[in-house]
């Protein structure tokens, strides 16, 4: 396991400046080493919180063409059908994953092919399983046409604790499944749109992890015969 990139200046500047106040606490209040100790501990459970946050666990990536792989870490809280408003404009089948501050926060891209559509979005900070998050907080929408032929619309979405959303994609970019097309910083959820006629794999409440875990199979379409 290592670090991610997002977290190293964090988690530097976090260091530094509990390393500081520490020292501080043991120069300047040495008669009450009880609070010092304590102050020291928390510090400690504090720095190791956000270290776990920004690891980045090596994982053996799930290929497929057809498949729809996790784009994270998280649970499964919607799968459902809904109307698309920004890009598709129709019904599509939604699974949306909810990460927690616990969960690894690398977002991966669920499908191989051509980024068709990008946009950011500022917004609101909602928590992330509130219904108005999806369209009214801060987050990023990806469309992606995949190998498999059927356009694919992933979302980052930032939660009440997420201020910070990052992403290493633009449109035009050829993006291979498992790969990380962004990162969102404490807590948030992904929203995974797909065709109606797409076999939803996961299941609600199913723990999923990213590039790993399968969550739906695209319909392919028929080969073209010529002659």
């Amino acid at each position: 396991m290592k670090i991610h990139k997002e977290g190293r200046k964090i988690l530097f500047f976090t260091l530094l400046i509990l390393v500081v106040l520490n020292l501080l606490l043991y120069n300047f209040n040495a008669e009450n080493g009880t609070f010092n100790k304590v102050f020291s501990a928390v510090s400690a459970v504090l720095f190791l919180l956000i270290l776990q946050f920004f690891r980045s666990p090596y994982r053996t990536l799930l290929l497929h063409d057809d498949l729809i792989i996790a784009p994270a870490d998280g649970k499964v809280v919607v799968i459902e059908e809904v109307e698309e408003p920004e890009y598709f404009k129709d019904k599509r089948k939604q699974i949306s994953i909810f990460m927690s501050p616990i969960n690894v926060h690398i977002t991966r891209n669920p499908v191989s092919g051509i980024v068709k559509y990008f946009k950011y979005h500022p917004g609101n900070y909602f928590v992330a399983w509130h219904p108005k998050s999806s369209t009214q907080n801060e987050r990023t929408t990806v469309v992606v046409e995949s190998t498999a032929g059927p356009e694919v619309l992933f979302r980052q979405i930032a939660g009440a604790m997420a201020r910070r959303i990052v992403w290493y994609v633009n449109e035009g970019d050829e993006v291979s499944q498992g790969e990380e097309f962004g990162f969102i910083k404490f807590g948030s959820r992904v929203d995974i749109f797909v065709p109606l006629d797409t076999e939803i794999k996961a299941e609600l409440g199913q723990k999923t992890k990213g590039g790993q875990t399968v969550i739906a199979q695209l319909k392919t379409p028929p080969p073209t015969i010529f002659g």
